[in-house]
């Protein structure tokens, strides 16, 4: 089975290269509805599976000055303390229950939706919140905000392993119009190392880390995102985001419904 842990870390990776998004969005259900992992087993390992990857990616944009820090700084203030929190209350839940897993598996679907719509309705968002950046009251209150979001990522985050990424970059072209896409990403990808960092190792103290299962994926996707990034300006990325985006509604339907 190893192997076909790592053929799909290669699939999900080369979708990350290609589009930007689809790490957690895509290798949490894949696990849980493919592989049959148990859901908590499955978040926990993704989270430490995007720690990891995400560490190279916030070296290389803070070499080249892409990370805002005060802007990544506000987010963790939210998230880190969120996540913890999440991590305590899914620890008190009866062990040997289903709940931790219909919370999880819920918490997934939901999280899968709100990516999609993230991914299809962005540029709408970004443009609306251009429009009226210069409020006086948004400016006033942008920090306090910002951390309020920062600790949403982070339960979902913590719950689903879905949200660091596409939701994250929403967010901040919402919050930021002004921030260039580049520093945008940078902060994003900066903010989700401590954060999945964080709820990857509540879950491991939980028990839901498979680190065999961990390895084989990081084995596959490494070189996949590789690949993705060098095909990337071949392919419309237009079409690619409006099929992962129909891909995740129907994961996430299946998830919640079911």
């Amino acid at each position: 089975m190893d192997y076909l842990y790592t053929l799909s870390g290669f699939a999900v990776g080369a979708i990350v290269g290609l589009t930007g998004v689809g790490g957690g969005s895509l290798m949490t259900p894949l696990l849980v509805l493919l592989f049959g992992v148990p859901p908590a087993t499955a978040v926990g390992t993704d989270l430490l599976y995007a720690a990891m990857t995400k560490a190279g990616g916030t070296v290389a944009h803070g070499r080249k000055g892409h990370i805002d820090w005060a802007v990544t700084g506000r987010l963790a203030l939210g998230s880190i303390p969120a996540a913890a929190i999440t991590v305590y209350i899914l620890s008190q839940l009866p062990k040997g229950s289903n709940v931790i897993g219909q919370i999880i598996s819920h918490g997934l679907g939901f999280a899968l939706m709100l990516t999609a719509v993230a991914i299809l309705f962005g540029r709408k968002l970004r443009e609306y919140a251009g429009k009226h950046d210069d409020s006086p009251l948004r400016q006033r209150h942008l920090g306090k905000i910002t951390i309020t979001v920062g600790a949403i990522l982070g339960v979902l985050v913590t719950i689903s392993s879905v949200g660091a990424g596409a939701l994250g970059v929403a967010a901040l072209f919402f919050l930021y119009p002004k921030l260039s896409p580049v520093r945008i990403v940078g902060s994003d990808v900066a903010h989700a190392v401590p954060l999945t960092l964080v709820a990857g190792l509540g879950h491991w103290m939980l028990g839901g880390v498979d680190w065999p299962l961990l390895g084989a994926l990081l084995l596959g996707s490494l070189p996949g995102i590789w690949l993705g990034t060098q095909v990337s300006a071949k392919v419309p990325e237009h079409i690619l985001r409006r099929l992962l985006a129909a891909m995740l509604v129907l994961i996430g339907t299946k998830l919640v419904f079911a």
